[in-house]
């Protein structure tokens, strides 16, 4: 940041840290023991890039993850522009699934294209067997949850009691205004 920003007030947000990642799985044990279960889904949200450059990158990334027969891999849109990679593994590999996340997050950045990045999910059932996903923020490097209901409503109790659960396991999005509803996120359609 140079003294111009410091002057008129801008910020540099914090580099994202893609290591916490790996305390996903860590914080799915804290979750199984309050009746959350581990889907073995999850993705990587981007904003599509123009060009062909952005989609060499995905077609290395799906080619390295789906080398690993225990891992399906695919790339969706969502309508508002955003591209999704879905990865699916066996529910009680978790740690495959963050690596295979980590890895393309690592991928896109690596490539250049850090910026285009929005967030990563991790997929788990609630209780009482509605969706449930850890969002990772890629640009604040904090994580949240989002809990999907029927009408486009937000089950706010339970992104409570999953904040409260995994504050301790992974670094927890603390402006809740930034916790956005993932409407169309794959997996996490009502």
């Amino acid at each position: 940041m140079g003294w111009l920003d410091g002057i008129l007030g801008r910020s540099k947000p914090p580099e994202a840290d893609l290591d916490v990642l790996f305390g996903v799985p860590q914080a799915a044990l804290t979750l199984e023991a309050a009746g959350f279960a581990a889907t073995g889904a999850g993705a990587v949200c981007f904003r599509d890039v123009d060009g062909v450059s952005d989609d060499r990158v995905m077609a290395e990334v799906q080619q390295v993850i789906g080398t690993d027969a225990s891992a399906t891999v695919a790339v969706t849109d969502d309508g508002q522009g955003f591209r999704w990679l879905q990865v699916t593994r066996a529910p009680g590999d978790l740690q495959g699934l963050v690596s295979d996340l980590h890895a393309a997050n690592s991928s896109m950045a690596d490539a250049g294209f850090g910026s285009q990045l929005l967030c990563s999910t991790v997929l788990f059932s609630t209780p009482s067997g509605g969706p449930l996903g850890l969002v990772y923020l890629f640009k604040q490097g904090t994580f949240y949850p989002f809990a999907p209901q029927a009408g486009r409503r937000r089950d706010n109790a339970v992104e409570l009691q999953v904040r409260a659960l995994v504050e301790g396991d992974v670094p927890v999005e603390k402006a809740l205004e930034r916790w956005l509803a993932l409407w169309d996120a794959p997996g996490l359609s009502v």
